[in-house]
């Protein structure tokens, strides 16, 4: 069974692997398709949180039940699958009261342990969700949308609220698309207006602002000075998430949905005078899972217009380096098996 193993700091590798030994309680699963994000991106490059070198990278998985034992999800072999990669104990506090996105205990596929980009992977029954119906890059992506549903599931945010979710990557893009949904009003702000015109085409945001051009003043403009009542920084980036709580409406919610590796420091003036409510949002749990394969099951989410790059598992290699460039303007890359 060939794999591609991230060796160690920008240097992958194609090499053989041990075929998944077959568990009770397991599948094996044939993947199909890997979604490349910003985790995976980090890891090549050294800057992800909780990771160890060698490491199989990949955890937005889709694929086809090879091998599974009878179950109560019914699940068959034929079967088209969608992956959850978040591997909890169910014994930790975090587990017993349900939040199973951020166990005590965690282990990512792909980030803790080895992950999907590989022919065949055993996974948990109770973390493969049928999608049948759907096509394979749907049920790909079905975990990075689930982030961006858990965020604004968690924010706490409601029909005609006002939103800000700053940075226009993938998982900023999910959380405008569910916020939209909800009935939020949506402001979209990045540094890039060709990403900020995506913004608008696939998530239907009110407004965009751009990070670089006096963004207080604009979004000040926007929300006739109230400011949004919750925004979400999805960027991964120290300074916006340090400049954030300038953003946040008296009495809002500051939401964290990117990582960064560091500390965050932000005006204890500025968030202590608007009683400012400050969320981490992680991960995300098998009901926003399923949230999220309703609403692709509906048809309200574009994906073929989400994933922009394609390529097969032989050239993802020599394609990786060239995703990392912004000038390639990859919102979602694709890899084929």
């Amino acid at each position: 069974m060939r794999g591609i193993v991230c060796k160690e700091v920008e240097r992958f590798e194609m090499t053989e692997l041990e075929e998944p030994a077959f568990a009770e309680g397991e599948a094996i699963v044939r993947i199909k398709r890997i979604g490349i994000c910003g985790t995976d991106l980090h890891a090549f490059k050294g800057n992800q949180p909780f990771f160890a070198y060698p490491r199989i990278l990949g955890h937005e998985l889709s694929g086809i039940i090879e091998r599974i034992g009878d179950n109560e999800a019914g699940l068959q072999i034929g079967d088209q699958v969608s992956i959850i990669p978040y591997l909890h104990c169910g014994a930790c506090i975090a587990c017993r009261k349900g939040k199973t996105n951020c166990c005590a205990s965690m282990r990512v596929l792909g980030v803790h342990t080895d992950g999907g980009m590989r022919e065949r992977i055993s996974v948990p029954v109770t973390h493969l969700l049928g999608t049948n119906g759907l096509t394979l890059e749907q049920a790909a992506v079905v975990e990075p949308l689930s982030i961006g549903a858990h965020a604004v599931r968690r924010s706490g945010l409601t029909a005609g609220d006002t939103a800000l979710v700053i940075g226009a990557g993938p998982i900023g893009l999910g959380v405008m698309t569910f916020a939209k949904q909800l009935g939020a009003n949506v402001i979209a702000m990045d540094i890039n207006d060709e990403r900020l015109a995506f913004c608008q085409q696939w998530a239907s945001v009110d407004h965009t602002v751009n990070a670089l051009k006096d963004p207080v003043s604009r979004v000040k403009a926007i929300t006739d000075g109230d400011f949004p009542i919750v925004v979400f920084d999805a960027t991964g980036n120290a300074k916006s998430m340090s400049d954030a709580v300038r953003f946040v409406a008296n009495g809002g919610t500051l939401v964290y949905v990117g990582l960064v590796k560091g500390d965050i420091s932000f005006d204890d003036s500025e968030f202590h005078k608007r009683e400012t409510t400050l969320m981490g949002s992680r991960n995300a749990t098998k009901e926003d899972f399923l949230h999220v394969l309703e609403v692709l099951r509906s048809g309200a989410i574009d994906v073929e217009r989400y994933v922009t790059h394609h390529a097969s598992f032989d050239e993802m290699i020599e394609r990786f380096e060239d995703w990392l460039n912004p000038a390639s303007k990859v919102i979602k890359a694709m890899v084929e098996l």
